[in-house]
């Protein structure tokens, strides 16, 4: 028998008050992922992992050359759509790496692929907060770069792997911690976000969907064949190029651009999501039956 909590019970209160989607600052989320989730992610998955020097920048490259294939790709269907380019870009590229992606690696594969996982989102995660920035306000500022904790975070992990260096021990707990804090943060983000955005046209949110989550992973298969990728690390390449376009996006465009471009970021943001319940799990699939 199922009871119901009164209406007038403190506990209904609260609980109302948790679930009202406008309580929640999501500028906090944005600036503490930016500032400290982000760049802790990056550098525990990088340095916890056991991923050598040389694969991490091999598949820096390979994510590189898969965010080049998404952007030119975005620039095709929105000239195709008639759409401002600039700053409804960054959708097509960055990706939901790092809180959807990595989860969704380490449950396909365990832990030890979170330092390629990290190798495809900490460009991702760099791109956010310099190029993301570029693209939204249509400016170009060179010095957001050295501002941004995530390259700082990226450049030290390297360094830590160049030189071999042994992490320690209350340094590997900090960034865990905080790392699976901006996990819980921006998931929770995520699905506040989905309740708030509305989709402004459908059909449009779709086209653009079409080019993230179905060629995404499509041009990510392309890169694993071109250049003979195999094993976990192929898989973990292909699941990542086939996330949905990131909530990060719309908290960057809303400080930056214009309503019309952020509703339209909204629109493809949800589109993308909902249609990556189904466009992932196949891609999971696929990567788990051929590359392991």
């Amino acid at each position: 028998m199922i009871h119901k909590i009164p209406s007038n019970t403190p506990f209904r209160a609260l609980w109302a008050n948790i679930i009202d989607a406008d309580i929640l600052d999501t500028s906090f989320i944005a600036n503490f992922a930016a500032n400290i989730g982000s760049p802790a992610m990056v550098f525990y998955a990088v340095t916890t992992t056991g991923i050598s020097f040389d694969i991490f920048i091999e598949y820096f490259w390979y994510s590189l050359l898969a965010l080049t294939g998404f952007s030119l790709t975005g620039v095709i269907f929105l000239k195709f759509l008639n759409k401002d380019i600039i700053p409804e870009l960054p959708p097509f590229f960055l990706l939901n790496t790092g809180n959807m992606g990595l989860p969704i690696c380490l449950f396909s594969y365990g832990s030890h692929v979170l330092g390629i996982s990290a190798a495809v989102s900490s460009l991702v995660i760099l791109f956010h907060f310099t190029l993301g920035v570029f693209l939204a306000s249509k400016k170009f500022d060179l010095t957001l770069l050295f501002r941004s904790p995530p390259f700082y975070a990226i450049i030290i992990s390297v360094l830590f792997l160049y030189f071999d260096i042994e992490t320690p021990v209350f340094l590997i707990n900090t960034t865990m911690m905080l790392t699976y804090a901006a996990i819980f943060l921006i998931l929770m983000s995520l699905g506040i976000a989905l309740t708030r955005f509305k989709v402004f046209s459908f059909k449009s949110a779709l086209i653009s969907s079409i080019a993230r989550v179905i060629i995404g992973p499509i041009i990510g298969f392309f890169i694993i064949k071109t250049f003979n990728l195999s094993g976990f690390a192929a898989g973990v390449l292909l699941i990542q190029c086939s996330m949905p376009s990131a909530v990060l996006t719309y908290l960057v465009g809303s400080l930056y651009s214009s309503k019309k471009v952020v509703d339209s970021i909204a629109s493809m943001i949800v589109v993308s999501t909902i249609m990556s319940f189904i466009t992932v799990p196949i891609t999971v699939f696929f990567a788990l039956k051929y590359f392991y």
